[in-house]
């Protein structure tokens, strides 16, 4: 059988999980309640099929550290990494595109391309996998498949798929008959009744060149400025990794469409495998409580609570103590620099509140209080007027860039660990409870030389702290001379 390349899409800020999901640290980072993210246990689940060796992941350029990061820590036989990195989000159809003809350049027209979002649960592996069998031989006849889950109650919130003629005699796949839109209330409880309707799952298994084939004739548009984007796009190789960094420039011609949209709904060669796969798109604050077992008043809860007369909540708080009263049906979600307060029935809205912050430009919408980097983490403690106090963590041998601030001074203190601290012309070593302080204006540098931890105190001093006050001069990790964040 041809090669199979499971290919992780990683996009989407998953706003409806907002205050957890931010644009800088979106849902396929959060944490289920195993301590494993999304996008590691769909990592997992890719590895795990059989005759991988190598996986694809398509992602934002933000985020690919983050992912190297997660994936780093289940790699454990080295399956090697090909990264197609985004400058933004153009939808699935160019994101699929753009895999669909990096796969077929590098390892053939005749390799199996399995596309799998990176923020789903799957609970049942071995079904899945026989479900991956089943698609792969259709795959070979020229059907692009998608999996429909069987629906165990009807769901508004879901897109849905009917099934139209068997294609075998097991009837384990069907070509699909259409696409449907999320139906209201009665129309998806006739869909449960009716058995003929499936969930979209949003995963799809095809060859390389029959995606390509019904792009050119369905979206020609995608493709071919995919393709020329691809020509101006640079790679690099090394490691196990390969990394192709799409080019913003021509990435933006690229129609904003979904792969639905483009191909699969005009699509006639488009077949359904039905799957009883434990799945789940985690797409609310509903759906994550589901994953927990509740209490005899109908709670879940994470986290310390002192709670009278109050029912059916779900309370996720881990560094806070949440005390309620005469409470039901809400949804308490508490982070060191925002809380969500939601009814239940409307966790479907909390993505309004996401859309407005991101109107006001408000930094809750992209950031947290931590704030994942290359070379470790960031986090503000307290900031005023006129100042900033940061805790900052630096990596073992990782190395912030050779910048300089224009209108604020830093004075860093070492917590714990040592720093090799460039300050103007002169280079030297910190070690634990020593400090420097820097004057804007001047270049400076912090390298972690150590084994362990570098944690470091950094109060910032001046009439604007703002992120983009930041000029970059040499940076091992290949970032844009001025960026929006800092360090």
């Amino acid at each position: 059988m041809s090669t199979l390349i499971p290919c992780i899409i990683a996009g989407g800020a998953g706003t409806r999980l907002w205050p957890v999901s931010r644009e800088a640290m979106p849902k396929p980072f959060m944490r289920l309640p195993d301590g494993e993210s999304l996008l590691q246990k769909t990592f997992v689940r890719a590895v795990g099929l059989a005759d991988v060796d190598r996986i694809l992941t398509v992602t934002n350029r933000d985020v690919y550290f983050r992912t190297v990061d997660d994936y780093r820590q289940l790699n454990k036989n080295h399956v090697s990494l090909d990264f197609i990195l985004e400058p933004f989000g153009r939808n699935t159809a160019p994101a699929i595109a753009a895999a669909a003809l990096h796969v077929a350049r590098l390892y053939g027209d005749d390799a199996h391309l399995l596309i799998l979002p990176a923020d789903h649960l799957i609970k049942d592996v071995e079904a899945f996998a026989q479900a991956v069998s089943t698609a792969r031989e259709l795959a070979d006849q020229g059907w692009i498949v998608t999996f429909g889950i069987v629906p165990t109650k009807a769901e508004t919130g879901f897109g849905y798929i009917e099934k139209g003629q068997s294609l075998n005699s097991t009837a384990t796949a069907y070509q699909v008959a259409r696409f449907v839109e999320k139906p209201d209330a009665d129309t998806a409880q006739g869909y449960l009744d009716g058995g003929l309707h499936l969930w979209n799952g949003g995963m799809f298994c095809m060859r390389a060149d029959t995606i390509l084939r019904e792009l050119q004739e369905h979206a020609p548009q995608v493709l071919a400025s995919v393709k020329a984007c691809l020509e101006r796009s640079p790679s690099k190789e090394g490691n196990h990794e390969l990394q192709l960094e799409l080019d913003s420039e021509l990435f933006a011609l690229a129609p904003d469409i979904s792969i639905d949209y483009a191909v699969m709904e005009p699509s006639q060669k488009v077949a359904v495998v039905p799957c009883q796969l434990g799945w789940s798109d985690i797409g609310s604050w509903q759906a994550m409580r589901e994953l927990s077992p509740a209490d005899t008043d109908g709670n879940q809860c994470n986290g310390q609570t002192v709670l009278h007369e109050v029912t059916n909540c779900y309370i996720d708080s881990p560094r806070r103590l949440v005390g309620g009263v005469g409470l039901d049906n809400l949804i308490i979600i508490d982070t060191p620099d925002a809380l969500l307060i939601a009814d239940a029935n409307r966790s479907q809205d909390v993505r309004i509140i996401a859309k407005e912050l991101k109107r006001q430009g408000h930094d809750a919408y992209r950031l947290h209080r931590t704030v994942t980097r290359p070379w470790g983490t960031y986090t503000v403690l307290e900031e005023g007027k006129r100042f900033k106090i940061k805790r900052i963590m630096v990596r073992p041998q990782a190395s912030l860039s050779l910048q300089m601030h224009h209108h604020r001074s830093e004075h860093w203190i070492v917590v714990s660990g040592m720093a090799r601290v460039t300050n103007g012309d002169s280079e030297f070593l910190l070690d634990t409870n020593e400090s420097t302080f820097i004057k804007p204006g001047r270049t400076h540098r912090l390298i972690n030389p150590g084994v362990v931890d570098l944690v470091m105190i950094e109060v910032q001093s001046g009439e604007y702290l703002g992120e983009d006050d930041i000029v970059r001069f040499t940076d091992v990790y290949g970032r844009v001379p001025v960026e929006t964040l800092n360090t």
